[in-house]
């Protein structure tokens, strides 16, 4: 028997009604976009905050960002705050950081990226002089990829394999069969700048010797607009897009747990809580992970291309091991990003990707949010989090058994090279594992990216935002087309302009 209705739809809206399934930013900027677009909006969002990925711990005075840290093309977000007849400068203060971060290699020599390219070239040299001229042409090839792959394809809907077709030339002349690293080698010799230039698909979920070189647009992506920071945390940009979808006549409702959605005829009608409670709505956007989504929310059978089966082949992203600690005193030398390299780099990434063993030794990176907004922590005290990319769950790994020993093999490294001493100093901490992404998240594999961005799982190949089976039900998020990372999921989103019918031609 169908649950009846506990929330009535109020008697003066007559908009069509959309349920969007998760509140990750991804769902949160789908909200906004529908919201503008002549839906009444209802976010429905399984814990107690909003923010998926992105939420906030809070903890002894600190507060910690759960998930995303950098913001790169700001741009999307001012695009949101614009469909509301806001701006963002007035909501949110975003901080140009400078440098982006600092590179340290195992060597103990060290690169800090910037955007100015004259820096940027001088820092290159200093490394690597016979590199310069190498290092210029890469990124005008980043340039290049950046203009075609984001700014041209990048919100664009691959809903049929003729759009594959349409931009299959300038994938193989932009080198997109390729690798990462593959095409950074071309440019460049000096290793210690192969890994600069080709570590970036990590921050998607993805491996540079596997991952397709059109994601050597990052490079490009992060000189065009910067790396910034929205003071009071990541947090900040999630509780603003809740106040915009608010401000819509939205409602985003906390403690929802969607357990499968509607499907009649063939198309999406809304959806049914854990708690029996029935929501039917005219369209729905899902921004559960897609396996998730496929596998566990659709009725079985209703979905021809991801059915389980192929969902069980799919390669998921790699995983993350998680650190977050605040400690008394400031480190006033640690800047706001570091990346630490460990002694291997392909070798590494193997085993967390290919081999899905735990290596005795890994690459980090250290995040001091403090560095920028001292709010972030008690006075005199610092914030951090540092993270360790890990194999997915696939690797059979006993988290629960390995996390500590873990998170102390990690403070050893810290103690060693960038923090020595500071141990003493930490006054809270806690640990987030595969486990938690699984568990907590719905990651299969604790994935943290969902699927991972390999050619044959992108564009055309990855979930499409418009379902190929179930008339009105739309996916957003990082296992959607165009990928993970913030201008992704934002992209997403915004790709539902384009493929989501305008509200006012909805019967209702």
């Amino acid at each position: 028997m169908t649950a009846p209705l506990r929330h009535p739809v109020p008697v003066d809206d007559r908009r069509p009604h959309a349920v969007v399934i998760g509140s990750g930013f991804g769902g949160l900027a789908a909200a906004i976009r529908l919201g503008a677009r002549g839906y009444r909006v209802t976010v429905l969002e399984r814990h107690d905050q909003p923010g998926g990925r992105a939420r906030v711990f809070r903890q002894d005075g600190f507060t910690f960002d759960a998930g995303p840290t950098i913001v790169t093309a700001p741009f999307l977000f001012e695009d949101l705050w614009t469909l509301c007849g806001k701006r963002l400068a007035d909501h949110i203060d975003l901080v140009a950081l400078d440098p982006f971060y600092r590179l340290r290699f195992h060597d103990g020599s060290t690169l800090d990226c910037t955007g100015d390219p004259e820096r940027m070239r001088a820092a290159v040299g200093r490394l690597s002089p016979s590199d310069v001229a190498g290092y210029d042409r890469f990124m005008a090839q980043s340039e290049e990829i950046c203009r075609i792959g984001f700014e041209e394809l990048g919100h664009v809907p691959f809903g049929s394999f003729m759009d594959m077709v349409r931009v299959a030339p300038d994938l193989l002349r932009l080198s997109g069969h390729r690798s990462v690293h593959h095409l950074v080698s071309k440019y460049v010799k000096d290793e210690r700048l192969r890994i600069a230039l080709s570590f970036h698909p990590l921050f998607v979920g993805g491996n540079p010797f596997s991952a397709s070189a059109i994601y050597g647009l990052i490079a490009a992506l992060e000189r065009r607009w910067g790396v910034h920071f929205a003071r009071g945390g990541t947090g900040a940009l999630v509780s603003g897009m809740v106040d915009l979808i608010r401000g819509q006549a939205g409602t985003v409702r906390l403690g929802a747990d969607v357990a499968r959605i509607i499907v009649e005829e063939g198309a999406a009608r809304g959806v049914v809580l854990a708690d029996g409670e029935t929501i039917r709505a005219e369209l729905v956007v899902s921004n559960a992970d897609v396996t998730h989504t496929y596998g566990k929310l659709v009725p079985e059978g209703a979905t021809k291309r991801w059915r389980p089966a192929k969902l069980k082949r799919a390669s998921q992203s790699m995983s993350l091991f998680v650190w977050y600690f605040g400690t008394k005193g400031r480190r006033a030398d640690v800047p706001h990003h570091t990346i630490l390299l460990g002694p291997r780099y392909q070798g590494l990434l193997d085993d967390i990707f290919r081999r899905k063993t735990l290596a005795a030794d890994f690459s980090l990176y250290l995040h001091r949010p403090t560095a920028t907004d001292p709010s972030l922590a008690p006075p005199g005290h610092d914030a951090f989090y540092v993270l360790s990319p890990v194999p997915n769950l696939a690797g059979g790994q006993d988290w629960d058994r390995l996390a500590e020993t873990y998170r102390e093999r990690i403070a050893a490294e810290l103690d060693r090279t960038v923090m020595p001493g500071f141990r003493d100093q930490i006054v809270t901490s806690r640990v987030m594992h595969p486990g938690h992404f699984r568990d907590e998240l719905l990651a299969p594999f604790g994935a943290a990216f969902s699927l991972e961005p390999v050619l044959l799982q992108s564009a055309w190949f990855r979930p499409h935002n418009r379902s190929e089976d179930i008339a009105n039900l739309y996916l957003v998020g990082a296992g959607t087309h165009p990928g993970a990372g913030l201008p992704g999921v934002l992209s997403s989103a915004r790709i539902l302009d384009q493929v989501v019918p305008h509200g006012s031609t909805v019967t209702t």
